[in-house]
């Protein structure tokens, strides 16, 4: 099995809204801020190769929306999904399979693409993309809090597609996704999120999508205001975060702009930073 980051872009949010409650007095010292409070976050994806599968674990926010909206997030940066692909010898066409950890524009937006004459059409044509029923339903009948988050034309031409495909959490993962060893489900950031953990080189490898952004938010109680059950995430971090230090797992880092994967470790202080580390480099 093979396993690569793949870097593409950057995006900014406003780091109140990123660190919750947590004074900026506190989280600024551990990750910066502009002078308009706004902290430069990365989108980072997955693929893991195994046998004659190429899983792509989510795919960033994609190129098909208009200047307004991409202004709002001042995406900038020189990477792009398919630049990163290409640079590792892959093409689109070559994805076997799509998981979305969930369907938030930032995790999802590279799915479906926008053709010359303004069709949408999936950005990975051979891919099975996978999701689970009660995510789902939550994103097409959204809630008005995260309403802004689900964006129809990034969701509602992977069903039309007919390659759409969910993962029953009673059932465990499919035989088709076989790479990946275990599924996490979390629901305090989102409904039925989903934390994929994979065995690589001796080690577990945990995507940690948004349970997790930055080594920043590794204090339990520094969670995100975009979270919907905010001490639910807090309990769900207590959790897996015990569990990676006692079991040393690798913590893939989707959002962290400076640090791409890391290890936890336990203290008297709780879980806090272990090492940092690029996948790669395993």
């Amino acid at each position: 099995m093979n396993v690569y980051t793949l870097d593409t872009g950057l995006f900014k949010l406003d780091g109140g809204a990123m660190f919750g409650v947590v004074p900026k007095s506190l989280w600024s010292r551990q990750y910066p801020a502009d002078e308009n409070n706004m902290c430069t976050w990365a989108m980072r994806c997955l693929l893991v190769q195994e046998g004659n599968r190429l899983l792509l674990v989510d795919n960033g926010i994609g190129n098909k929306q208009d200047d307004k909206f991409r202004g709002h997030f001042y995406l900038h940066g020189d990477a792009t999904l398919e630049g990163s692909l290409r640079k590792l010898g892959f093409t689109a066409s070559d994805i076997t399979d799509v998981l979305l950890t969930h369907l938030h524009f930032d995790h999802c937006g590279g799915s479906v693409v926008r053709t010359p004459d303004d069709k949408l059409q999936l950005a990975f044509p051979n891919a099975t993309y996978w999701s689970n029923e009660a995510h789902w339903q939550w994103a097409v009948q959204p809630n008005a809090r995260e309403k802004a988050s689900f964006l129809k034309e990034n969701i509602l031409p992977i069903q039309e597609s007919g390659h759409l495909r969910f993962i029953d959490p009673a059932a465990g993962v499919p035989n088709e996704l076989s790479m990946v060893r275990e599924m996490v489900f979390a629901d305090g950031h989102t409904e039925k999120m989903m934390v994929p953990v994979f065995e690589y080189k001796g080690r577990k490898l945990a995507f940690m999508a948004d349970l997790l952004p930055s080594t920043a938010h590794l204090p339990m109680s520094w969670v995100m205001s975009y979270d919907v059950r905010p001490l639910q995430t807090l309990a769900e971090k207590e959790a897996t975060l015990q569990r990676a230090a006692d079991e040393q797992w690798v913590l893939i880092l989707e959002h962290d702009a400076h640090t791409e994967a890391c290890t936890v470790q336990q203290t008297e202080r709780g879980v806090r930073l272990g090492e940092t580390l690029r996948i790669a480099d395993l």
